[in-house]
């Protein structure tokens, strides 16, 4: 286009296009006769339709159905390394308590030899340190209390010796003493008196009644030679000592347990407390509670070795019983109570 006209060549094109679409609209006529002949005419018929029946849907094709999408697989856990526990320690299991040990049979105790000294053949002197005789027994009553003591009054060459008994009271001990351990306090006038014969004493006079102890009060009884027995008439053993104390009380008495137990000569202490004095037949006799095991558990008493005095050991004290509870009362109050619950119960 040139100042607003077309060229030429382009409005011949134009024209060719134009003449080729008119062509086309009129092409009917060209080609052939514009009309077709008539279709026949025939008498219509009925044809039953027959439907076929129907199939089921077919399936689709495995390879066409979709593929059904797999669930996702859970997590597995993460599993941490796990560290075992170190076992716990083995315990021994405590040993059983020992069994209690047996209830002791005897009691003993020690005694001092320095404070404490034999009664049997101890020299006796008086006041200026001479000897007067030797002790040869006692006597003690029903208490246990020591009352006499007779001594072994020396003569010439054993002639003339006679047992005298004095009040206990008399005597004063000395144990450790380097001369006699026993010193009688009676004044010396009445030694005197007591040392001079008897009127009834002469030449035709039997010896044996000269040397004859003294008559036992009413009421006591000698301890040496005598037999200690137990309250159901068994034997425990023969006195053959008392040991004083400074203090002038028996401490122990020394018993001669020999054959009793074993043949051999045995000899124990026992405390003076463990000995008690009963009448019988008119007369004091000693008991004591020492059974056959209790002597043989006692230790020996050796005149060089340590003094140990013995005693039964005491009956073991008896368990005391727990208290009952104290059963309860109820009172008006609370039975008033009880019935209230009993009807909110039903």
């Amino acid at each position: 286009m040139i100042g607003g006209f077309l060229r030429p060549a382009f409005r011949l094109l134009l024209l060719a296009v134009f003449a080729a679409f008119a062509a086309m609209m009129s092409g009917c006529s060209l080609f052939g006769p514009t009309e077709q002949p008539p279709a026949p005419i025939t008498e219509a018929t009925v044809t039953p339709l027959v439907v076929p029946a129907l199939e089921p849907a077919s399936e689709p094709d495995q390879a066409e159905a979709p593929e059904p999408k797999e669930p996702k697989k859970p997590r597995p856990p993460v599993v941490r390394p796990h560290k075992p526990e170190p076992p716990p320690p083995v315990v021994a299991p405590a040993p059983p308590p020992p069994p209690p040990a047996p209830a002791p049979i005897i009691v003993t105790r020690t005694l001092d030899r320095n404070t404490t000294h034999g009664l049997l053949d101890s020299e006796v002197q008086k006041l200026d340190g001479k000897v007067l005789g030797r002790a040869i027994d006692m006597t003690a009553d029903g208490s246990g209390t020591p009352r006499q003591m007779i001594v072994n009054l020396q003569g010439f060459l054993g002639i003339g010796d006679r047992k005298v008994g004095f009040p206990w009271t008399a005597f004063r001990f000395t144990p450790n003493a380097k001369g006699a351990p026993i010193t009688i306090t009676t004044p010396p006038n009445q030694l005197a008196a007591t040392n001079r014969p008897k009127p009834s004493a002469s030449l035709a006079t039997p010896l044996a009644a000269v040397t004859a102890a003294p008559a036992v009060p009413p009421g006591q009884m000698e301890l040496m030679d005598a037999d200690v027995e137990r309250p159901n008439g068994g034997k425990v053993g023969r006195v053959i000592d008392v040991l004083i104390d400074v203090n002038a009380q028996p401490q122990a008495v020394v018993l001669d347990v020999s054959g009793i137990i074993s043949p051999d000569r045995r000899a124990i202490a026992a405390n003076w407390s463990a000995l008690r004095f009963i009448a019988k037949d008119k007369t004091l006799r000693p008991l004591m509670d020492l059974n056959d095991a209790q002597i043989k558990a006692s230790p020996t008493y050796e005149a060089d070795k340590p003094i140990r005095a013995v005693s039964p050991a005491p009956p073991p004290s008896p368990v005391p019983a727990s208290a009952p509870a104290p059963a309860t009362t109820a009172g008006p109050s609370s039975s008033a109570a009880a019935a209230s619950t009993a009807r909110t119960s039903r």
